[in-house]
């Protein structure tokens, strides 16, 4: 989905560029006045400025609303669900039950438990 907004997003960026490009400035219409020859442009001599400036327009909004699914996919990533990752914490859980076991074990070859189970290790004072 992310891929797809970016892409949308970047196609945007270009079409508005080549948008506002496109478009004349203030003083183009003095100079068609004049018969500087746009007046046998494609639009015709008023239509290119509504149908460029319109175009713009939706083209700009929708560029904002991309903008924003970027920025709310973002915020809401989740976090990192590689295959490695998995295998990191599962390498990680399996590290510390191991060494609770080897704990245990130790404990209990040596004797180091009250009749609780508590382990007197953890009862002497520092």
């Amino acid at each position: 989905m992310e891929t797809l907004v970016w892409a949308a997003h970047v196609l945007l960026a270009v079409v508005l560029i080549v948008l506002v490009l496109l478009q004349h400035g203030k003083g183009a219409d003095m100079g068609a006045a004049f018969g500087s020859g746009s007046a046998g442009s494609l639009f015709g001599a008023s239509g290119s400025a509504n149908f460029l400036s319109r175009a713009t327009s939706v083209v700009a909004a929708m560029f904002f609303a991309t903008s924003m699914s970027l920025t709310y996919l973002s915020a809401n990533q989740t976090k990192d669900t590689s295959i490695m990752s998995i295998m990191d914490q599962i390498e990680e859980t399996e590290a510390v039950s191991i060494d609770l076991e080897r704990k245990s074990a130790i404990e209990s070859d040596v004797g180091v438990s009250d009749a609780r189970g508590n382990s007197k290790v953890d009862q002497i004072p520092e």
